[in-house]
């Protein structure tokens, strides 16, 4: 049986008690709002890693319980490859504009390293993040937000606030954008499988051009 259609769920959103809905949006501020802005206070950048992977343990767990459902990623394939053929250009001329003497400089300097983020990137960073970000808010967080453009919107935002611990408005407003259009695939599919893939098309990209350094906080605090 297919998945129902966001729509008709987003129309149950608030169908839940308000003591539970209550309980959800005191968590969902403490964990998506207070927890970067702890890690930008303590600057202890191991935390991020920690609270990236025990939210993506803990929320792969919930999800487990849920016996989701979610339509075939294969035939979503072809629109997020369109998609990337579109922005890929952009990003690689936003690079060059940006910061010149960074383009390409990882694959020419340190071939053996960006060969190493292109393999572990999408298991150790992408995953985490889109099971966060993209299905346990979806799955989770229905009551208050519903599954249709308010769960976009709130995916988004909360997507791109991460990464404020960052301290650059590209990562912020890129990750934004990222995550508008993560969520949107997931709101359509409900298939982490194609927002990993999605996600870790652009995040290999933008490794390989040059604007990593503006979404490793290393980069930053110790500057």
């Amino acid at each position: 049986m297919p998945p129902q259609e966001p729509n008709s769920l987003s129309n149950q959103a608030f169908a839940s008690p308000w003591p539970h809905r209550k309980r959800l949006a005191i968590e969902f501020t403490l964990v998506f709002l207070g927890i970067p802005l702890l890690i930008l206070a303590l600057k202890i950048q191991i935390l991020m890693f920690i609270a990236l992977w025990a939210g993506g343990i803990a929320a792969y767990y919930f999800c487990r319980r849920q016996n989701l459902q979610s339509s075939h990623w294969r035939s979503g394939i072809a629109s997020v490859l369109r998609r990337f053929a579109c922005f890929a250009p952009l990003i690689v001329v936003l690079s060059w504009y940006l910061a010149p003497h960074l383009f390409l400089a990882l694959p020419r300097q340190q071939p053996l390293l960006w060969l190493a983020v292109m393999v572990l990137y999408p298991a150790l960073s992408v995953w985490p993040q889109e099971i966060i970000y993209r299905r346990l808010i979806y799955h989770r967080y229905q009551p208050l937000f519903g599954q249709g453009a308010g769960y976009i919107a709130v995916s988004a935002i909360t997507f791109g606030y991460a990464h404020l611990i960052m301290i650059n408005w590209l990562a912020i407003a890129m990750t934004t954008a990222g995550g508008y259009i993560f969520a949107s695939d997931y709101a359509a599919r409900r298939s982490l499988i194609l927002v990993c893939l999605e996600h870790a098309l652009y995040g290999c990209l933008i490794f390989t051009v040059g604007l990593g350094r503006y979404f490793y906080t290393g980069s930053v605090w110790h500057h």
